[in-house]
């Protein structure tokens, strides 16, 4: 009966390969938005190359600049989302199936590999999608028509929220670092 435990465990182990489909993917659809960002900073230098021209209208070059910001942000929002997928297809690679061997050494991995359980993925992934919002908001906050106090007070609302998550996210980070023996902030009582 030891071999048919031996044999299950063998499968339930290898079962982990299951993830690698999903890594690739993940790669595939973050290269495919970093492409789409790439190509709409392409367009957006191309219609801001307008801005100069001397015949424009000041109502002209006002639309075009606030549009040319709206775009900037869409693009930024489509680089935040591909990083996400980079992120997520690398933590998974390394939670399920093995240590990336050739990111050992390499300064940068110790900034984006330092995914050691699933809640440290959960963390870096709640950040990026933390920097969706707040570029979402930001976006909507230069679209929208101010008519009312109410208004004002949603928007302030708005930003105070992600203020206040920005603020959790951070003092969330605090005993985490210095569980790893990192130091925290200047002044943080050392």
């Amino acid at each position: 009966m030891k071999w048919i435990e031996r044999v299950f465990e063998g499968l339930l182990w290898n079962s982990r390969w299951v993830i690698v489909p999903a890594v690739v993917a993940s790669i595939a659809a973050g290269m495919v938005i970093f492409y789409m960002a790439t190509v709409e900073v392409v367009f957006l230098v191309a219609h801001a190359v307008h801005f100069a021209d001397p015949g424009l209208t000041a109502e002209a070059r006002k639309q075009l600049h606030d549009a040319t910001l709206s775009h900037v942000v869409e693009v930024v929002d489509g680089y935040l989302l591909a990083t996400f997928m980079l992120i997520f297809a690398l933590g998974m690679y390394e939670l399920f199936i093995s240590d990336i061997d050739q990111a050992k050494g390499q300064r940068a991995s110790s900034r984006i590999l330092v995914i050691s359980s699933l809640d440290d993925l959960k963390a870096r992934l709640a950040k990026v999608i933390l920097m969706i919002l707040i570029v979402t908001l930001f976006d909507h906050a230069l679209n929208m028509k101010i008519d009312t106090p109410l208004d004002l007070l949603y928007l302030g609302g708005g930003i105070a929220l992600i203020g206040l998550a920005l603020y959790l996210t951070h003092a969330s980070e605090a005993p985490r670092e210095q569980g790893r023996g990192e130091e925290g902030p200047p002044g943080a009582g050392h």
